[in-house]
């Protein structure tokens, strides 16, 4: 679609990340890879955006009277709801894709068929178990804890799309959004913005505590190590990225960003 003029750099690149990476009602006026780099370097803000909206159905239903279990759960699903499970769905394919252990073409159509094989199912299993646990014991601590959690791990797992997306990483298909957004992102502009997520973690970890300061960035930098180990992993399998990988590191960003938080 062609760029418009009167469109400004910045609006158009949130308007990419949350129309492309959420399933909130935002219009994608044009898909080019222009719009598509700004978009991932926007990645991030939607992912805020979307941890926030969990933490506040989490908030609301401990005002209640809920438990936090029941906080738990439903702070974990407003992710899921909120990218109408794309990306959970894409670590199940993922997961099918890497555990089949076949060439990468057939590993690809494995990837592409509707239905999720055992891999899939035990790796959706494992890291909802993980991520429900995590919220559960930091909204037993207390409803801010939890917030922070689901916002910085939310955040994180888009960081992890922003780098994904940079100079290098090839497509495994000539189509898609893997070949939409690969390739990109400079990788300056990815460190930058990888920065910039880091200072925010450590503002909010110091609402908390020095100590927690530390955690915050710690989870923000596990979280996108995870993912880029298995980036790599994906590209040497696959011969690329594709929209099912995107899910993937999403939900291995986030996942390990929890875990980090929930130590000590």
């Amino acid at each position: 679609m062609p760029r418009s003029p009167r469109r400004s750099p910045l609006p158009e690149g949130i308007r990419f990340a949350f129309g492309t990476l959420t399933a909130l009602p935002v219009t994608v006026t044009y898909w080019d890879r222009d719009a598509a780099r700004r978009g991932m370097l926007c990645a991030p803000v939607a992912g805020l955006v979307v941890g926030l909206c969990a933490a506040a159905v989490g908030g609301v239903l401990l005002a209640l009277g809920a438990g936090p279990l029941l906080a738990a759960v439903a702070t974990a699903a407003v992710p899921a709801a909120l990218t109408r499970g794309l990306h959970l769905d894409g670590l199940a394919d993922t997961a099918d894709g890497l555990g089949s252990a076949k060439p990468a073409e057939d590993a690809l159509r494995i990837m592409k068929q509707s239905d999720i094989g055992p891999f899939g199912v035990l790796t959706l299993l494992f890291v909802l178990l993980a991520q429900v646990a995590v919220l559960f014991q930091l909204y037993e601590e207390s409803w801010a804890r939890g917030a922070a959690a689901a916002a910085l791990s939310a955040t994180a797992a888009r960081l992890a799309l922003t780098l994904a997306a940079r100079s290098g990483v090839p497509p495994a298909r000539p189509e898609g959004l893997g070949a939409a957004v690969a390739g990109t992102v400079p990788t300056r502009a990815a460190l930058l913005v990888l920065t910039a997520a880091g200072c925010a973690a450590a503002g909010t970890g110091a609402l908390f505590g020095p100590y927690d300061i530390g955690r915050c960035v710690l989870a923000v930098l596990a979280a996108c190590g995870a993912a880029q180990l298995l980036l790599r992993h994906c590209v040497r399998r696959f011969g690329g990225i594709t929209g099912d990988v995107f899910g993937g590191l999403a939900e291995t960003a986030a996942t390990t960003a929890l875990v980090v938080l929930a130590l000590g």
